[in-house]
């Protein structure tokens, strides 16, 4: 089954609660970018340490930058959160 693309934009995107993530987080890529720490097209991605859902904010010292693959590669509970590691 395709992908409906236009249904996903008009039920999710256009929210304004997620446009308001979404400008949060073009706004802390544009920052590091000025920076001379990402690039357009470099793969990587730029994180938030407690991330914007979870009450995080745009200062530069909640900002980290990481490979796209890493940053991607969380394991996640059911509800998307994302899973504590455990340590051994």
């Amino acid at each position: 089954m395709a992908r409906d693309y236009k249904r996903e934009n008009r039920v999710t995107k256009s929210k304004p609660k997620n446009i308001a993530k979404r400008v949060a987080r073009n706004k802390a890529r544009r920052m590091l970018v000025r920076e001379g720490l990402v690039k357009k097209g470099d793969g990587k991605h730029v994180d938030h340490k407690v991330p914007l859902s979870k009450g995080g904010s745009n200062k530069r010292s909640n900002l980290r930058v990481r490979d796209g693959k890493k940053n991607s590669s969380f394991s996640r509970n059911s509800d998307k959160s994302i899973k504590s590691r455990r340590r051994p």
